[in-house]
C-alpha cells in the first residue's frame, strides 16, 4: 500500500508518494500553473532498476481537483514495480497553519475542515489551497483516510514567555496574536535523524536547527521539544529569506506608508515578494547571490553578509536561551550546499564551543555531515530535510493511532 503526501499551493501541487511497509519513494511530483492556460506536470517514478524515470506531460488543468485527478491519472498510467498504484493506506496533507487548535496531526473530518477555514485570517494565502486538496481527495477516493499536518503543531511546546508579544493582552485572547512558528516538519525531521546519527534519545539533546532556504527560520530545542523559534504570528518574522525581511522595526510600515503613499496591504506585499535577499541585490537563489559576489557585485556581497549575520544573531540568542547546546544542525537548500553560508555563520564563535572544519564543511555529502573542527565542543551537523517523509510517518502514526494499532515504522 501506498502513503501520499500532498503540499497544495494555489497555483501548484507537490506531491510524494511512499511505500507504507519501508517508506521507499515510489513516486513524486509537481504539478505547476494550475488556472488559465495549459498546466505542466514533472512525475517521477520509481523503475524495476531501481532508478527515477522522469515523465513530463501537460494538459489543461481548471482547478485543483482536475489537477489531483490529471496526477491519479498519470500514476495509474506510469506504475511502479512495488504494488498496485490505487492501493492507498493514507493521504498527508502539509497545512500551514493550525493556530492553537491543532497540537499534533489529526485525521480530517468536517469538524477539522471547519477549524482550519477559522484559521485561515491566520494564514490567507496558504490555508486555503491546502483545504482545496483535502476537499477534492476526499471526493475523488472518500475510502481513504486523510491526515493534516500542521507547520505549527512541532512549537507548540513553546513556553508563554517565547510566544507572546509584548502587546495589549486583549489582543491575545481575542485575536489570537502571537508567535506560532513554521516549518515544523523540517525541524523536527533533523532532530529525529540527530538523535539516530549521534546515539543519543531526543529528549536528552539541546539543538538549535536552521532550516536555511528561500524560506528560512532558526529553532531552539530542548530536550527535542521545540522552546523557541524565529517566525512569528506568520512566516514573515526572523530570518532574511528569499523575498521576506525578516526582523523589522515595526514603524517601518507605518513610516513606508506615510512616505509613499502606499497602503499597509502593498507594503505587507512588498514585505513577502520583493524584501529578504530579492530586496537588497535583486535575486533570491543563493547559488545566483554567491556567483555574482565572486564576481564583484557589492550588492550580492551585503545580501550574503546580511544574511549571516542575521543567522549568527539568533545562534548565539538561543545557545544563551538553552545553556547548553549538543550539536548544531544546517538544513534546507541553502544549509545543506552552502559551505560559504555555513562558514560565515559560524565564524567569531569559538568562545560559545563553535567551531568549524573549513576542510570538513567544503566536502559533499549525501547524508549527515560533520563540519566541526577537532577543538569544538559543539557538534556541527549538514542534515538534509525530508519534510515529506516525516509528515508520512505522521500520517501512519495518526491513522495507526484512531485505529487502535500501536507503533510506526522505525525509519
Amino acid at each position: 500500500m501506498r502513503v501520499v503526501v500532498v503540499n497544495s499551493g494555489s497555483s501548484s501541487i507537490k506531491y510524494k508518494v511512499f511505500a507504507l511497509e519501508d517508506l521507499t519513494t515510489l513516486m513524486e511530483g509537481l504539478l505547476e500553473r494550475i488556472g488559465p492556460g495549459e498546466a505542466r506536470l514533472k512525475h517521477r517514478r520509481l523503475t524495476v532498476s531501481d532508478d527515477y524515470e522522469e515523465i513530463i506531460e501537460t494538459r489543461f488543468i481548471t482547478n485543483h481537483r482536475e489537477g489531483l485527478e490529471f496526477i491519479l491519472d498519470v500514476a495509474g498510467r506510469y506504475p511502479t514495480t512495488r504494488d498496485a498504484p490505487r492501493e492507498f493506506f493514507g493521504f498527508g496533507h502539509r497545512v500551514v497553519h493550525g493556530g492553537e487548535v491543532f497540537r499534533k496531526p489529526v485525521i480530517i473530518d468536517d469538524e477539522a475542515i471547519r477549524q482550519i477555514e477559522d484559521l485561515i485570517p491566520l494564514a490567507p494565502l496558504h490555508n486555503p489551497p491546502n483545504l482545496v486538496a483535502i476537499r477534492a481527495l476526499r471526493e475523488l477516493r472518500p475510502d481513504v483516510p486523510n491526515v493534516a499536518v500542521f507547520d505549527t503543531a512541532f512549537h507548540q511546546s513553546m513556553p508563554p514567555k517565547a510566544f507572546h508579544y509584548a502587546l495589549p493582552s486583549e489582543f491575545y485572547r481575542m485575536h489570537h496574536v502571537r508567535r506560532y512558528g513554521f516549518h515544523g516538519s523540517s525541524h523536527q525531521y533533523v532532530a529525529k535523524e540527530a538523535s539516530r546519527y549521534l546515539g543519543i534519545p531526543e529528549e536528552q539533546l539541546n539543538l538549535i536547527t536552521l532550516h536555511l532556504g528561500n524560506g528560512a527560520s532558526a529553532s531552539a530545542l530542548h530536550g527535542g521539544k521545540s522552546i523557541d523559534t524565529s517566525m512569528g504570528l506568520t512566516p514573515l518574522e526572523g530570518l532574511i529569506m528569499g523575498t521576506r525581511c525578516g526582523d523589522l522595526d515595526p514603524a517601518v510600515h507605518f513610516y513606508l506608508s506615510r512616505k509613499t503613499g502606499k497602503s499597509f496591504e502593498a507594503i505587507e506585499d512588498i514585505l513577502n515578494k520583493e524584501s529578504g535577499l530579492k530586496g537588497i541585490c535583486g535575486m533570491n537563489d543563493m547559488r545566483e547571490i554567491q556567483r555574482c559576489a565572486e564576481d564583484g557585485d557589492d550588492q550580492a556581497e551585503l545580501a550574503i553578509e546580511m544574511f549571516c549575520y542575521r543567522i549568527k544573531k539568533y545562534i548565539g540568542s538561543y545557545y544563551a536561551v538553552l545553556g547548553r547546546v549538543d550539536a548544531i544542525i544546517f538544513t534546507g537548500g541553502i544549509g545543506e550546499n552552502s559551505a560559504r553560508v555555513r562558514k560565515e555563520s559560524c565564524e567569531g564563535l569559538t568562545a560559545l564551543g563553535i567551531s568549524l572544519d573549513d576542510h570538513r564543511n567544503e566536502e559533499a555529502s549525501f547524508g549527515v555531515l560533520e563540519i566541526q573542527s577537532e577543538e569544538s565542543r559543539v557538534k556541527m551537523l549538514v542534515i538534509p530535510t525530508d519534510e515529506e517523509r516525516e509528515i508520512a510517518l505522521q500520517t501512519i502514526h495518526t491513522i495507526r493511532h484512531a485505529a487502535g494499532v500501536k507503533g510506526v515504522p522505525n525509519l
